[in-house]
């Protein structure tokens, strides 16, 4: 699993650049749920990779510590946001203090975690009343075609696991005695063709593949989308899954 994790850490910039960031409602739900504010609190975003959330964090006034294993999605951050503190590690191994977090953040990063360590580490870290948060971009699949492309994605890859558009319950690895609070938020976004593929080609589903049979697959598919959207504009649809647990 640590392998397809860091298989991201090749396309660090392409990453940044493509994929989707959070709707603001996803941060306002995050502060409903956990009964606290984002600004001021201590907040570790794990999994942190080129800084998505974690920026977005420290725009809501959060003092954010970033953790991230890969060491070119690492030097990405530090690009896009030198003025927040980096480690170098994993969620299953925090190289953090005990109760030092009143939040810890996993943003499309839980599921390379091992719950059996991860959990455990998030618990010592988190501060009495601190809150574990997870989330994921999920795409929209009640929208047709993006229906249609996951099928081709997994029938090109020949994996009904790891397709390119997540998966729902994914923090259905918690252990069943943690509560657990659950919300789904529902948001949009209209970009270029070129991203859209772009944000395709950076999971791990290619990565793990061959540059030559993915350079295939997005012929094929930049003509199929061409044929949906003449204009070169996509709409994503997506819907973030938001599960929030709160440290008795």
């Amino acid at each position: 699993m640590t392998e397809r994790a860091l298989s991201f850490d090749a396309v660090a910039d392409q990453y940044d650049e493509a994929r989707p960031g959070y709707p603001p409602a996803l941060f306002d739900a995050v502060e409903e749920l956990t009964g606290r504010p984002l600004k001021g609190s201590r907040v570790v975003d794990v999994g942190a990779g080129t800084g998505i959330a974690t920026r977005l964090l420290r725009a809501r006034g959060a003092h954010v510590t970033a953790v991230e294993p890969g060491p070119l999605m690492a030097a990405r951050l530090r690009r896009a946001a030198p003025g927040v503190p980096l480690v170098r590690g994993l969620g299953d191994a925090l190289p953090l203090a005990d109760g030092s977090a009143d939040l810890i953040t996993y943003a499309q990063s839980w599921h390379w975690t091992d719950p059996a360590r991860s959990v455990p580490e998030a618990l010592r870290v988190l501060r009495h009343g601190g809150a574990l948060a997870l989330w994921w971009n999920i795409s929209d699949g009640e929208v047709p075609w993006i229906a249609a492309q996951d099928a081709r994605v997994r029938r090109w890859a020949g994996d009904v696991h790891h397709g390119a558009h997540s998966a729902s319950g994914r923090a259905g690895n918690l252990p069943a005695a943690m509560d657990r609070t659950e919300r789904r938020i529902p948001w949009t976004r209209r970009v270029s063709l070129d991203t859209h593929l772009a944000n395709l080609g950076s999971h791990s589903v290619f990565r793990t593949r061959g540059e030559q049979a993915a350079a295939a697959f997005f012929a094929d598919e930049r003509a199929e989308l061409l044929a949906l959207f003449p204009d070169g504009t996509v709409e994503e649809a997506y819907a973030v899954e938001l599960t929030v647990t709160v440290r008795a």
